[in-house]
């Protein structure tokens, strides 16, 4: 019998309250173990798409199975412990250090009055080392940086040993090292990794597939190499780019071109005095 997949979108929809339609009928699937991108510009969908999969919103049509169960049908609890949840934006730490944040990812699999046992300790202190926020586990969460928040938030997420990893926008706040290190660590997990991501080189590079948002509907999906083409970027993107295959990495390669007629401003290499000189304001003239 072939195993459910770790995630199915069937016709997914979200209707927000003034009644703009913000996904309709979005179709999305992840096996396990595969590293699956969600890209499109500003405003596509992508986010609230997340959030119906890791339970902040609930779909106003169609239907999520997390594993083969109906993820409607879970408890907070439930669904807890079958995805975990990076957001854009992490909350306040009320005062917790980065540490104790860390450790609340270990609450699905516990009861109430439950405390933390020397394995949850041990499992807290690697997920730290392992996304390089060892250093931050007595600090105040409040007041760490975005990049230090981000990767605590992706330490909690570990401990939470979900069967799906759901990151919106992972990369963001982080520096070149922690970009890749982040996204490779989320490659090589044995969960699933569903993630939403701007930077198309770096969904090229970590992502098995690839699905393509355009005003709440699922425009491409496949390979990186099928769904990054000069044609869909300029349709979707409005950009013209070359894409061509890296010779080290066998990825494909998105390198971005200046529109074809300027808009009126002068190109950022042209020589400062090569342009029209300004007249003296009155009372500046020699």
């Amino acid at each position: 019998m072939t195993p459910p997949h770790a995630l199915d979108v069937e016709e997914v929809s979200y209707r927000a309250a003034q009644g703009r339609v913000l996904l309709d009928g979005v179709r999305l699937r992840a096996a396990p173990g595969e590293t699956v991108g969600v890209v499109g510009p500003n405003g596509s969908g992508k986010t609230t798409l997340l959030r119906c999969v890791y339970g902040t919103l609930r779909p106003t049509g169609g239907r999520i199975t997390l594993g083969g169960h109906d993820a409607a049908a879970l408890s907070v609890k439930g669904r807890a412990r079958r995805v975990a949840a990076v957001p854009q934006e992490a909350g306040g730490g009320f005062g917790l250090t980065a540490g104790r944040i860390v450790a609340m990812g270990r609450s699905p699999h516990k009861r109430f009055w439950e405390g933390d046992t020397a394995a949850d300790t041990a499992r807290v202190a690697e997920a730290l080392e392992r996304t390089g926020a060892a250093a931050l586990a007595g600090r105040p969460f409040d007041e760490l940086s975005g990049g230090e928040r981000q990767r605590v938030l992706v330490a909690r997420a570990l401990v939470q040993d979900p069967g799906l990893l759901v990151l919106d926008e992972p990369t963001n706040h982080l520096d070149v090292r922690y970009q890749w290190e982040l996204l490779a660590l989320v490659r090589d997990l044995p969960a699933t990794g569903l993630l939403a991501l701007h930077d198309l080189n770096l969904a090229a590079y970590f992502c098995d597939r690839l699905y393509v948002l355009e005003a709440g509907r699922v425009v491409a999906d496949g390979t990186p190499e099928e769904v990054l083409t000069p044609g869909l970027l300029a349709e979707v993107y409005g950009v013209r780019a070359e894409v061509d295959v890296h010779p080290e990495t066998g990825a494909p390669t998105v390198v971005y071109l200046p529109p074809r007629e300027p808009r009126g401003l002068p190109h950022p290499r042209e020589p400062r005095e090569t342009q029209e000189p300004r007249e003296p304001r009155e009372g500046l003239r020699g």
